[in-house]
Formats: C-alpha cells, sequence, structure tokens
C-alpha cells in the first residue's frame, strides 16, 4: 500500500520562511514525478511545483516562482518544498502527489494517482 506522508507546515507570518517534506512507503521516486498542490478554504486545489526522479527537471507555478524551490534527495526517497517570503495568500493546505505524467500534463491534478493527506500551511499579514 501506498503512503504519501508530508510534514513540516505551520502557522508562520508573512516574510518567514517554511521547508515542506514529502516521505513515501510502499514506493520508492525513482521514475516518478513528486508535486506539490496546495489547496485554499473555498478554492480549488491548484499546482505548486512538481520534480522529475529521473533528471531533476522541475516546474513552478508563476505565483511561486523564485519564492519557493522544489528538490530532492535520492538518498532519504524525500522531496523538499523550500518555501521562502511566504505572503498571506499561500496560506493552504499542501500535498504532496506522485505520478508519472508527460511534460504537457505536468501540472495537472488529473495526472497524479498517488496523494498524501496534507499539511498546513498558514502565513498571518
Amino acid at each position: 500500500q501506498v503512503q504519501l506522508v508530508e510534514s513540516g507546515g505551520e502557522l508562520v507570518q508573512s516574510g518567514d520562511s517554511l521547508r515542506l517534506s514529502c516521505a513515501a512507503s510502499g514506493l520508492t521516486f525513482s521514475g516518478y514525478a513528486v508535486a506539490w498542490f496546495r489547496q485554499a478554504p473555498g478554492n480549488e486545489r491548484e499546482f505548486v511545483a512538481v520534480v522529475r526522479w529521473s533528471n531533476g527537471q522541475t516546474k513552478y507555478a508563476d505565483s511561486v516562482k523564485g519564492r519557493f524551490t522544489i528538490s530532492r534527495d535520492n538518498a532519504k526517497d524525500t522531496v523538499w518544498l523550500q518555501m521562502n517570503s511566504l505572503k498571506p495568500e499561500d496560506t493552504a493546505t499542501y500535498y504532496c502527489a506522485v505520478g508519472r505524467p508527460i511534460w504537457s500534463t505536468i501540472a495537472q491534478e488529473s495526472a497524479y494517482y498517488y496523494w498524501g493527506q496534507g499539511t498546513q500551511v498558514t502565513v498571518s499579514s
């Protein structure tokens, strides 16, 4: 049984930094793309960032480009999301997702078939 576990979410102030982590049991990330999505109350879930395990290729949503960095740790089979210069609009539940999307669909929710339970990030102004 595949399980994704996110951690690192907490309440912070505007301008602070946080690092989220995503670890898996029941599979290894090799050969997959690992993405972060987020969902704020009343909003649809949206793409944040993704990394392809095979070559480290990354993609970011425009709203986080330059502030967030996604990275992978091959030894620990873990994906990190470093979030800097956090803003109140970054407040959301952040989800880790795993799939094998083609590049044209890599930011689409439907391209991922394993999801974590989410970790809450709250940014106060």
